[in-house]
């Protein structure tokens, strides 16, 4: 039995029947944002000024915006902008953070400073300014947005990996398995990973939602990225001078939001890194 099927015998049942509930939630969400564009033909640009702030109805199933636009298909739109960034910038993240946090704890010495202190250097900046100053300079830009949220992630990924690899690396199994000869990857497979692996899973939820906050709050003061794209904070933005019209429709990525960070949270089964 490995440590993730021994952590689920022994997790109390709150705690499971919680993170069931956010990976059924979580796949409701994905499956919304990949299937909607496949069985509902709506064109997320495509503006009837005949039906603006309409109410759900057979044309348009969640209505429509100030402009006329078709809320469903830019609500499963931006939902897979949302969740593909946060996948992305997660990713990109974990990997670095990863391999340097096991380079620091192995090597230790320089190696292990060079590396601390250019993760204090990262956390000498609060992340969402940092996140703030990259977007400003390059306005607009994907690219610019998934570089500056994976560079404010990578750090959390780096400590807690080097703080555990340490103690793992100290550990008499693994001077036991550097004394038959065995090398690195299969330390890191059989000694490092197994402990690793459940932190960072949990690491990565928190990340995937403190993401998806950090995208909506960029667009929701316009300096994410720019109309016409459907992004949820944007959307927000866009549809707030409308409240009193239309609350059901600017309630909708409201909920959008509120709904993925809660499953991100619950699948993290109420325990913090």
């Amino acid at each position: 039995m490995n440590l993730e099927s021994a952590a689920v015998l022994t997790a109390p049942p709150a705690r499971t029947g919680a993170r069931t509930l956010g990976v059924g939630l979580l796949v409701a969400l994905i499956a919304f944002a990949v299937l909607v564009p496949l069985l509902w033909q709506g064109d997320i640009a495509r503006q009837d000024y005949l039906a603006i702030l309409a109410t759900p109805n057979g044309t348009y199933p969640l209505g429509t915006d100030h402009l006329g636009r078709d809320m469903l298909a830019r609500l499963s739109v931006a939902l897979r902008f949302s969740l593909g960034l946060a996948f992305i910038s997660v990713c990109t993240a974990a990997i670095p953070g990863l391999l340097l946090g096991i380079l620091a704890a192995w090597k230790g010495g320089w190696v292990d400073k060079l590396l601390g202190g250019v993760a204090e250097l990262f956390l000498a900046v609060p992340g969402l300014l940092l996140v703030l100053l990259i977007v400003a300079v390059f306005p607009g830009s994907f690219v610019a947005l998934y570089s500056a949220v994976a560079l404010v992630l990578w750090v959390e990924y780096f400590r807690m990996t080097r703080a555990l690899s340490r103690t793992v690396l100290a550990s008499s199994a693994v001077s036991a398995s550097q004394l038959l000869g065995f090398g690195p990857v299969y330390i890191v497979r059989r000694h490092l990973w197994p402990q690793l692996a459940p932190v960072l899973l949990t690491i990565a939820a928190f990340g995937a939602a403190s993401t998806i906050m950090a995208i909506a709050a960029l667009g929701f003061v316009s300096i994410g990225v720019r109309p016409p794209t459907a992004e949820l904070g944007l959307m927000i933005t866009e549809l707030l001078p409308y409240y009193a019209e239309a609350p059901f429709v600017i309630a909708l990525p409201i909920c959008a939001i509120f709904l993925t960070v809660l499953a991100l949270l619950l699948i993290t089964g109420g325990r913090k890194p």
